[in-house]
């Protein structure tokens, strides 16, 4: 009698990661279903041999300081409010960075592929529930919208939109790099999260999402060996155009879509640039941080001004003082230098880092808009990075501590004397 075979060990540990990244994109609570799994994962994996690689050590430092800069804003408190849940969960997000940067350096790139899908498929299903709910096709479709802005199954419509960037890039370039025919359900899924997108209402989402399609063409462009390829895909960006103005002109055609896409395309709202608007309260916090070395503690800039921070670089100051602020830029300066040079490399899975690479950027110039410390998808894009800086670093390593054959030495040959 055969014994059943065992499901193998990459398997379960593939289906592992690839269910922390679909959970990633329901975060109506904290702490989210992605962070409590992660805490039983990390535990079980840490002893069937997580391994932390060298090139990781600057990462994992400065992150480690991050958080321990925000640890030491406690002493500023006067009133202990809730600050343990805000610091746990960024030490959650902070150990979600090591491990994937950790286990992509293995069976890359069926992990890589397995991320790449779960986030599509997190993304699209978030993006139909934030648009049915916007319509009220859905029961209860007031828990998946705020402001009469589609936030899907997210707490606010301004992490809701820049979520769903990073797949919208990475089906966009697929698109780009392969034939129409091949590319039916890419195109209805870029429909999709166009349409969540736009419905977020939020600029800053609308932003990124400029932004990284026009990088990440940039970079297919520019790395395409084919001429006829590069004449494919500025065919396909022609017909993109029109079909995006089209949806566009769509969605517009809604009274109550226009009133709202008038009101929140202005580039300054009254918000931002009234008195103690979101600009003014920018400069205001950047000269008070100057005075406060250990920070002002977790949600105090908010109590104080208002209004949160909305700047990252900001809250990087207020909620984790000197320590953790520079930290933050150092990682952010560190990552940079790292992670330009892997979007030019010939791997199976260039195509995806460079979309990760340029949703990253794109994350860097909204973080003077809005603070985004607690957005899982900016920890997942560290760790994917430095995961698989760290495999290019180890890979020259071994090319290098590889023995090479000794070198052929051509000399003089004798021959025999004649007799």
């Amino acid at each position: 009698m055969t014994r059943p075979s065992a499901i193998p060990a990459g398997m379960v540990a593939n289906a592992t990661i690839g269910s922390l990244v679909f959970l990633s994109g329901f975060v109506l609570y904290e702490p989210a279903p992605s962070d409590l799994l992660l805490c039983i994962v990390v535990v079980i994996w840490a002893f069937l041999g997580l391994k932390l690689s060298r090139p990781m050590l600057p990462m994992i430092t400065l992150m480690l300081a991050y958080q321990a800069g925000g640890l030491l804003s406690f002493t500023q408190l006067k009133v202990f409010v809730n600050p343990s849940i805000y610091m746990a969960t960024t030490a959650f997000l902070i150990i979600s960075s090591i491990f994937f940067a950790a286990v992509i350096q293995v069976d890359t790139e069926r992990r890589l592929r397995t991320i790449e899908k779960s986030y599509i498929a997190a993304a699209i299903l978030c993006s139909l529930i934030g648009i049915l709910a916007y319509f009220g096709l859905i029961p209860y479709a007031h828990l998946f919208t705020l402001y009469d802005r589609a936030k899907g199954v997210f707490k606010d419509p301004n992490v809701f939109g820049p979520y769903l960037v990073l797949p919208l890039v990475v089906l966009t370039r697929a698109v780009l790099t392969d034939r129409l025919k091949n590319s039916f359900w890419r195109m209805a899924g870029i429909l999709i999260l166009l349409a969540g997108i736009f419905l977020s209402f939020s600029r800053a989402a609308w932003g990124l999402a400029i932004f990284a399609l026009l990088l990440v063409t940039l970079l297919a462009f520019l790395t395409e060996p084919r001429q006829g390829h590069r004449l494919r895909m500025l065919a396909y960006i022609a017909g993109g155009i029109l079909v995006v103005a089209l949806l566009l002109a769509l969605l517009l055609s809604i009274p109550v879509v226009q009133d709202l896409f008038a009101q929140r395309f202005k580039l300054v709202q009254e918000y931002d640039g009234g008195r103690l608007g979101r600009f003014e309260r920018h400069i205001i916090g950047f000269f008070m941080i100057q005075e406060k070395p250990l920070g002002l503690g977790p949600f105090e800039f908010g109590k104080m001004m208002g209004e949160d921070e909305h700047n990252m670089w900001l809250k990087g100051f207020t909620a984790y003082g000197w320590l953790g602020g520079f930290s933050y830029i150092a990682l952010v300066i560190w990552t940079l230098a790292i992670a330009t040079p892997l979007v030019f490399r010939n791997r199976p899975w260039t195509p995806f880092i460079q979309g990760v690479y340029a949703v990253y950027l794109g994350h860097l110039m909204i973080h003077n808009v809005i603070d985004n410390d607690h957005w899982r998808h900016v920890f997942l894009i560290y760790g994917l990075l430095w995961g698989i800086y760290a495999l290019e670093w180890k890979t020259r390593r071994m090319e290098r501590l590889r023995p090479q054959p000794p070198p052929l030495i051509f000399g003089p040959v004798a021959l025999p004397r004649a007799t």
